[in-house]
């Protein structure tokens, strides 16, 4: 596996990504904007654009994200 191409660490379960969040330009530039629930591992990637979202102080915070597979809101392993 490979890192995701970018991991945002956060403080709350429920997340918002339009992918064009840090891009000058905003949301024309990116995807629809879509909402995200970080389940019991503890993380949840953007189906659009890979973002992974890392839930801060939960299991997978300080993991090294390589080694995690893919986890799109409703996603289960």
């Amino acid at each position: 596996m490979i890192a995701p191409p970018e991991t945002l660490r956060v403080h709350t379960r429920r997340v918002v990504c339009d992918g064009a969040t840090d891009i000058p330009g905003g949301a024309a530039l990116g995807h629809p904007r879509v909402y995200l629930e970080i389940d019991e591992h503890g993380y949840v990637d953007c189906g659009y654009c890979d973002r992974r979202f890392v839930l801060i102080g939960g299991p997978a915070d300080g993991a090294d994200q390589s080694t995690l597979p893919d986890i799109s809101e409703g996603a289960s392993l």
